[in-house]
């Protein structure tokens, strides 16, 4: 039985590209679970704000909720439940699953692979993180869950889409002049860019091609606000900024909610502009909308 494929291979409801990390996030919830206690299991009603809490940081706009994973995970061979009448899941009701005592724990089979194997655990993680979220969430989503990866397993994954192109980042660098799309920054040592990245638009994750059209210049901190869906872009390449986000400090106002309706910077004549595609699955999938009005400049 191979644990690893079976984790590649989740069946989830998809259409047009639309994110459904709802069991990607249980199951890393339960490996690092797994993780701090081998022979813990996951009573519904005990870890329903915790998954919850997960869905609202890391899955679509939209709310939803972490009852339908703890019961369709079963269906992919890699959970179980049972409740105090014995096993068998009571369904998707939030109160059947509460009142039932629904427990959740990873199959006996798999953890008998686990403790045999410890960097199974490590390869199956990596392989949810690099298949359902962007590298900038990686290291924000293994805290959230509890798990203590080995960096070196992201080398040895074997079944993540293909490989990225190495030579992206040059490519989106040179287009947008070595400047954060978001605010201008430009920052080097010597000749060499530092706290600069290429961001992809449309997720690697979610087939988002590496192609400049598809990405954006941007530093460090709007890199990850813009992946967390704090900052979008409307269809006018016009900076939004999510209402959700709160911040009272002089940098929280100038380094992102100042952001709002202001214009993109870049890229340069030639380059070609974000697609309108990419645009419109980032504020569909991704942005945390409604957006603040417009900020006064």
């Amino acid at each position: 039985m191979d644990w690893l494929e079976r984790t590649a291979k989740l069946r989830q409801w998809t259409r047009g590209g639309t994110r459904a990390p709802h069991k990607p996030l249980l199951l890393l919830y339960a490996l690092g679970r797994f993780q701090r206690d081998a022979d813990g299991e996951l009573r519904y009603s005990a870890v329903e704000a915790d998954l919850q809490r997960l869905l609202t940081e890391y899955g679509p706009p939209h709310r939803t909720t972490p009852a339908y994973p703890f019961h369709h995970l079963v269906s992919d061979g890699v959970w179980e439940v049972r409740t105090d009448s014995g096993p068998g899941s009571p369904g998707t009701g939030v109160r059947d699953l509460r009142e039932s005592g629904a427990t959740g724990r990873l199959p006996h089979a798999l953890t008998t692979a686990l403790r045999r194997e410890p960097e199974l655990l490590h390869r199956m993680a990596r392989s949810l993180l690099d298949l359902h979220f962007p590298p900038s969430l990686h290291g924000d989503l293994c805290e959230a869950v509890g798990l203590d990866l080995e960096p070196a397993a992201a080398d040895r994954l074997s079944v993540a889409r293909g490989r990225r192109d190495r030579r992206m980042r040059e490519s989106v660098l040179t287009a947008y002049e070595y400047r954060c799309a978001f605010c201008g920054y430009d920052g080097r040592i010597g000749a060499v860019p530092v706290g600069l990245e290429a961001a992809h638009v449309r997720w690697w994750a979610f087939h988002g091609p590496d192609d400049v059209d598809n990405a954006l210049c941007l530093c460090s901190l709007h890199h990850k606000l813009f992946d967390k869906g704090v900052l979008g872009l409307d269809d006018h390449h016009r900076v939004l900024v999510s209402q959700r986000f709160v911040g009272h400090s002089p940098a929280a106002r100038e380094q992102v909610t100042a952001l709002a309706g202001r214009p993109l910077v870049g890229p340069q004549p030639g380059a070609r502009r974000v697609a309108a595609e990419h645009l419109a699955w980032h504020t569909g999938q991704v942005f945390q909308g409604p957006p603040r009005p417009a900020a006064p400049h």
